[in-house]
């Protein structure tokens, strides 16, 4: 390699570290603004004293420290799990139109939902969402025993017996709420919608530990979904193991989303664009895709949240539809841009 190779490589890189320190720093300052907005708007100092100054007897305080912070953090949990689950699942499948709901882990939290609901009178984020993170896992598991079975872990089977299982899993679900009552159904489809609303210090503690496992084997996984991305047989000449790199992804995928769709519900295109969108950036090397398309999918999160939260004063609309409305038309344009670039 020549020294100008070298040096723009160099340079290449030193563009792509700028991308990430900026995309966190970015994202950071997003969720202390999301802290201000919201039915009722806060200044910043006013934002500052309550964390810095708490007071129980201001209810301004108890807004910030009880609601609004853990409601951001549940956005940037939520936000790093979907973009991280959505890159793992474009590697794996080689699909660029990949997503973590094809494991049929969504669907299995939903199902869980809906029973706790309905059969266990569980009408709190911070109680029902245990039942989501058992319907996921149960699902993901089934996957993995389907896409196992005679030749092992492939990711056409895995990705045909997560699609089988949304169906089945679906139906159970709209079989429970259709004969429930109408205090169930109404609970249930406010979770369908994805809402951040009302997400406190409970329902974090139950996602963060199965987020954090996830992410850690997605980091632990970056060089060899490089590797796997390319072909199973490419793969194995450079002396990986794709058998091995698809249930470990898998299962972080599980954890990921599973988690995830527990706390907020079903959030559409998140994990499809957030990765497009980072690919475009920082190219296709997993160590440097995974961080960006986490900010990406975190930043997208909070700003839909909050926008979610000033549309529909003193309402707000759920995140899950402002992801949609702001996904759609951004990966229309994006798909658009890259024909265009073909061409």
């Amino acid at each position: 390699m020549t020294d100008t190779d070298c040096g723009g490589e160099c340079l290449r890189h030193r563009h792509q570290d700028c991308w990430l320190a900026g995309g966190i720093a970015f994202v950071l300052l997003l969720a202390a603004a999301s802290i201000s907005i919201g039915a009722e708007d806060l200044s910043p100092r006013q934002a500052w004293n309550a964390v810095t100054a708490f007071d129980p007897a201001d209810n301004r305080h108890l807004l910030v420290q009880h609601l609004r912070i853990p409601r951001a953090l549940a956005a940037l949990l939520v936000g790093v799990a979907l973009g991280a689950a959505g890159v793992v699942m474009q590697a794996l499948t080689r699909n660029p139109l990949a997503d973590p709901g094809i494991l049929g882990v969504n669907a299995g939290a939903a199902a869980g939902i809906a029973i706790a609901i309905a059969f266990f009178g569980q009408t709190e984020a911070g109680s029902y969402v245990w039942f989501g993170l058992g319907g996921a896992a149960l699902a993901g598991m089934a996957v993995y025993l389907l896409g196992s079975i005679r030749q092992g872990m492939n990711s056409v089977r895995v990705v045909l017996a997560g699609s089988a299982l949304t169906v089945m899993f679906l139906a159970l679900t709209h079989i429970v709420t259709i004969n429930s009552e109408a205090e169930v159904f109404d609970q249930f489809r406010h979770w369908t919608v994805g809402s951040l609303e009302g997400r406190g210090f409970p329902v974090l503690r139950a996602v963060t530990l199965p987020i954090g496992t996830g992410l850690l084997i997605v980091a632990g996984l970056a060089r060899r979904l490089d590797a796997v991305a390319l072909g199973d047989d490419l793969a194995r000449s450079l002396g990986s193991h794709p058998g091995r790199t698809l249930a470990l992804a898998a299962f972080a995928v599980i954890l990921l989303a599973g988690a995830a769709t527990a706390a907020a519900g079903p959030i559409t295109f998140l994990g499809l664009t957030a990765p497009h969108a980072a690919r475009a950036i920082v190219g296709t090397a997993h160590r440097r895709l995974l961080p960006l398309a986490m900010l990406l999918s975190a930043g997208t999160m909070i700003v839909a949240d909050m926008a979610g939260r000033m549309v529909a004063r003193p309402g707000e609309v759920g995140v899950g539809i402002m992801i949609a409305l702001i996904g759609g038309p951004f990966f229309i344009a994006l798909v658009r841009g890259r024909k265009l670039a073909h061409s």
